[in-house]
């Protein structure tokens, strides 16, 4: 693992896979605000997807004037084309998957805090997509994890049981239900099962609120009501480096102040802070990240509904599927939704060779993992049984693809200020689980930037998230598997020992 996260991260891949959710691309997926870029700004974000989205909508609800200073946002490629355009969609935390470790590791109060945020995110997303009118087939429901291990059966019960004590009276982090395998066989269509003569039976389900929607489209919701408010979009824009220039003392400067060189293809662009927002491409513009922020190749699906399946496909569940050392997520297409009634699942890692090891380190969202692809195309009819029946005649799979993620050593996201670094901000490494990450993280980082780190702050966003020269200097060593959690920006392996969805 150390060779792979050693590997120099590149650039997102000209050729990207087309996701199911940019087919047809947007209107604004190859928008530039300006045909040249300016010379110098306040702030330059780089990335688009909903970390990127997200500062960009804080930092102009900061003030009543127009994109004060200038804010201007690089893609290297189409608008939301990484991860926020490839993912499935959950909108869920788990967090009892990680909980107990938390707690024991970091402490109960910071355990209920990494709870608190993750709900918190998932219901901010939902209450901004239904404020602000943006079409994303947002879909919140409940979710079910069924369990084939028993042993991470044993502990989802244990952990279950510790959330309800840790947040009584009802609290919604702490709302969890638990399906023996009649339950879960009964009322979600699922059937024990086999892998490569294995026999697979289910141990029992959890169930809890999620929710689905097209990551892809709400991303671009939230860029287009920055555009309005006067942010300057660059697409095609790649970051090839950043310098960091000393600025001659003014009266009334501290000594010391400097400014930010973004070097492009197209001209290079001063700017008073940068703010990185490319997860899995972080090292590509700031070396220091290389090996901090390890990208990760992972896949998704998207399959027409078997003849049998029930609803013609449109579950009012979502789903996790969860065996020894990995798992599948799966999000059904809602009724009124382009393609309703189609199955998008993702996953398989560790059923490739050596766990998926070649998929680390790797940023080619050009091609697919043939043996992942394989396996994902099978999932649906050993899942769902006698209840998928025949294959679409148009053919079971409608697409697939690839997209990149970011993993860190400790399985945190890392935010905040660069150490020693004045004016680079960071917010990325989300794990695979920045759908239930990315947008508080935004906010706190535009906290961050703008009124320090303040004891206000502190009550809600962890501090473990934080960028510090520690976490920096860590070595990755890859899964951190003591307890796997379920998950999916863009079908990820679980999150470390907390892993996170």
């Amino acid at each position: 693992m150390d060779e792979r996260a050693k590997i120099p991260v590149s650039l997102p891949s000209a050729n990207p896979t087309v996701s199911y959710w940019q087919e047809p691309p947007d209107t604004i997926a190859d928008h530039r605000s300006t045909p040249d870029l300016p010379a110098s700004v306040d702030t330059v974000i780089i990335g688009s997807g909903i970390t990127g989205a997200a500062v960009a909508w804080n930092l102009l609800s900061q003030t009543q004037s127009t994109n004060p200073g200038g804010i201007v946002m690089l893609e290297a490629r189409q608008a939301c084309s990484g991860a926020t355009g490839r993912n499935g969609g959950h909108t869920k935390s788990a967090s009892y998957r990680t909980f107990a470790h938390h707690a024991s590791t970091l402490g109960l109060a910071a355990a209920k805090q990494i709870a608190r945020l993750e709900l918190a995110n998932i219901q901010a997303v939902h209450a901004f997509a239904r404020e602000h009118s943006i079409d994303c087939d947002l879909t919140p429901c409940q979710t079910v994890d069924v369990i084939y291990d028993r042993a991470q059966w044993d502990e989802a019960v244990a952990s279950v049981r510790a959330m309800r004590d840790a947040f009584p009276h009802g609290e919604p982090e702490g709302q969890y239900e638990l399906f023996s395998p009649e339950d879960v066989k009964e009322r979600f269509h699922v059937h024990d099962g086999a892998y490569q003569g294995r026999e697979e039976r289910v141990q029992g389900g959890v169930g809890y609120f999620a929710g689905s929607l097209s990551a892809y489209k709400f991303g671009l919701g939230v860029l287009k009501l920055c555009l309005e408010r006067g942010l300057n979009l660059q697409t095609g824009t790649p970051v090839t480096g950043l310098e960091k220039k000393k600025k001659k003392k003014k009266a009334g400067e501290r000594e010391g102040m400097c400014w930010w060189e973004v070097k492009t293809p197209r001209g290079p662009i001063n700017a008073k802070r940068v703010v990185l927002a490319a997860n899995g491409y972080t090292a590509a513009v700031w070396p220091r990240f290389q090996g901090v922020v390890v990208p990760l190749r992972g896949q998704v699906t998207a399959q027409r509904p078997g003849s049998k399946m029930p609803r013609r496909g449109c579950l009012p569940t979502t789903y996790s599927f969860i065996y020894k050392k990995g798992y599948e997520y799966m999000v059904p297409r809602p009724e009124g939704s382009r393609f309703a009634g189609d199955i998008v699942i993702g996953g398989g890692l560790v059923r490739a060779p050596d766990d998926g090891l070649l998929e680390f380190g790797t940023t080619d969202d050009g091609a697919v993992n043939e043996g992942i692809s394989q396996y994902l195309r099978e999932t649906t009819p050993r899942y769902f049984g006698p209840d998928w029946g025949d294959d679409d005649p148009e053919g079971r799979v409608r697409s697939e693809w690839t997209g990149v993620m970011g993993f860190s050593p400790d399985g945190f996201p890392l935010v905040g200020n660069v150490p020693g670094e004045d004016g680079l901000w960071a917010s990325c490494s989300f794990q695979g689980h920045g759908m239930v990450l990315c947008w508080m993280c935004a906010k706190a980082l535009v906290e961050m930037m703008e009124d320090g780190d303040s004891e206000q702050l502190r009550d809600w966003f962890p501090d473990v998230f934080r960028i510090t020269e520690e976490r920096l200097s860590q070595s990755f060593q890859g899964r951190l598997d003591a307890i796997p959690k379920a998950g999916d920006h863009i079908a990820g392996p679980p999150r470390g020992p907390s892993s996170g969805r």
